[in-house]
């Protein structure tokens, strides 16, 4: 059961970090910043993620 909680909870990071490169590549930063989040996020997927979701690029509305 354990084991089946972590492969689900490892899938779905996993995914977020995908959804996140995805808005990075997409975004109207400079290719230096996006491959510096690139770069964190695919070393430290869980807190790179964070990091990014806080304080990353944003778009104005």
């Amino acid at each position: 059961m354990e084991l089946q909680i972590s492969g689900v909870l490892g899938f779905l990071i996993f995914i977020a970090d995908i959804w996140a490169i995805l808005n990075i590549v997409q975004s109207k930063e400079s290719s230096t910043t996006k491959l510096l989040w690139i770069v964190l996020i695919l070393f430290l997927p869980v807190f790179g993620l964070a990091i990014w979701w806080f304080t990353g690029p944003r778009e104005p509305h």
